[in-house]
This record gives structure tokens, sequence and C-alpha cells, in this order.
């Protein structure tokens, strides 16, 4: 399905296991809780996506576009969002344990209750990003986690909006 024109496809619940969708249009898809453990999505255009619940256990997302994707209560654990556009994304109650979000950009992305457990966010941008509630365990400026992100009007934890690094 490399290449494959998936827009507006109705994939609820599918199982899409290691599928290769490598540059797939995605475009508003509905992929509602489908299990998309170890699929192949890099450079997927992913806008506006329903996944809801889905498993994306080990997927490869590497510069996937999810913007305005809805992700909530997602599993993306181990998945690799290298360079993948998370703006505006609703990522509340997804599952981030060891994600590597290297240089991903996550502007306006809402990660509350998101479990970010050993996440890599090196160069990430964070700008208006709403981090409250998150767990960020094994997170610190010391461990290179945050090294490099961009904030600006970024909630963290606390609730508080900050400028500059909180980790």
């Amino acid at each position: 399905l490399w290449s494959a024109d998936l827009t507006n496809a109705y994939l609820r619940h599918a199982d899409l296991t290691n599928v290769d969708l490598y540059y797939a249009d995605l475009t508003n898809a509905e992929l509602r809780y489908a299990d998309l453990t170890n699929a192949n999505l890099g450079y997927a255009d992913l806008t506006y996506a329903g996944l809801y619940w889905a498993d994306l256990t080990n997927a490869d997302l590497n510069y996937a576009d999810l913007t305005s994707a809805q992700i909530y209560g997602a599993n993306l654990t181990n998945a690799d969002l290298y360079f993948a556009d998370l703006t505006n994304a609703d990522l509340r109650y997804t599952d981030l344990t060891n994600a590597d979000l290297y240089y991903a950009n996550l502007t306006n992305a809402n990660l509350q209750y998101a479990d970010l457990t050993n996440a890599d966010l090196r160069w990430a941008d964070l700008t208006n990003a709403d981090l409250r509630y998150a767990d960020f365990t094994g997170a610190t400026v010391t461990s290179a986690t945050f090294t490099g992100t961009t904030w600006y009007q970024t909630v963290w934890t606390d609730g508080v909006a900050y400028y500059t690094n909180q980790a």
C-alpha cells in the first residue's frame, strides 16, 4: 500500500498490523481503535485523521504529518515520531512511553494526561503545547530529554505557561 490514497477511508477497528503505508495519504481517515502495531507510516499524511484509542505500538511515523489529528487515548509506545508534525494534535491520555519525538513539531498540541515516560523530546517545538498533568518520568534536562526544545507559552505540568524549559 506504499503511497496509497486512503483519503477519508473508514478503517475503524481495522487490523493493520505490520502494514506498509509509507507516503500514504490518510487525510481525514477514520482509524479509531485500529491496530497499527509495527506499521510503517513514514511520510504519511494523517492530517485530521481520527486515531482515537488506536494501537500504534512500535509504529514508524518519521516525518508523518499528523496536523490536527485526533490521537486521544492512543498507544504510541516505542513509536518513532522523528520530525513528525503534530501541530494542533489532540494527544490527551496518549501513551508515548519511550517514544522518539526528536525534532517533532508539537505546536499547540494538547498533551494533557499523556504518558511521556522516557520519551525523547530533544529539539521538539513545544510552542503553546499543553502539558498539564503529563507524566515525564525519566525526562529531565540532565538526561538530554529536553535538550534544545522550544518553549513559548508552553503550559507545563503545573498549569503555568512558560517561555523557558521547566523540565
